[in-house]
């Protein structure tokens, strides 16, 4: 109903018309750098001349937040996205798209080559999870089904 409607299923869990699918999320999966205001936010950030990748959060509960908003108390925590996680970080945003990911995006995106995705790609083309052409990666409609399963080639 959605297709006759005009509606493309871009992603996982969306459809929209074309030029409309959601900014925000899209972020999301292409693996973007995102802030996080308010309690229970989170944020991912990439810190370039660490070569690093941190995700951060706020205290959960809005009366705590609001005691420490404007200090370092309201921060929850935070952790460095270390480079062996980072493949699987990656593919777990990334295959959400139908339209996939471009390799050269993995690399600026993770500051990881390529070759890191290797083995596992290689497998989800043997079990026709995904298909790799002209520098791009994306999930087939067989990969999509078996999502889970493809995320866990690169843990």
């Amino acid at each position: 109903l959605l297709a006759q409607a005009g509606y493309a299923h871009y992603e996982t869990s969306a459809y929209a018309r074309p030029g409309r699918q959601c900014a925000h999320n899209l972020n999301y999966w292409r693996y973007g750098d995102y802030l996080g205001m308010g309690a229970g936010a989170h944020a991912k950030i990439t810190l370039g001349a660490e070569q690093a990748i941190l995700r951060r959060w706020k205290q959960r509960h809005p009366a705590a937040w609001m005691e420490a908003a404007g200090s370092a108390a309201a921060i929850g925590g935070d952790e460095r996205i270390e480079p062996a996680r980072r493949p699987f970080e990656f593919m777990l945003n990334a295959l959400r798209l139908h339209e996939g990911f471009a390799l050269a995006d993995f690399e600026a995106r993770t500051g990881l080559a390529r070759h890191a995705l290797e083995p596992a790609l290689a497998e989800a083309a043997r079990r026709q999870w995904l298909v790799a052409e002209a520098g791009r990666v994306r999930p087939t409609a067989l990969g999509r089904r078996f999502a889970n399963d493809v995320m866990t080639l690169f843990l």
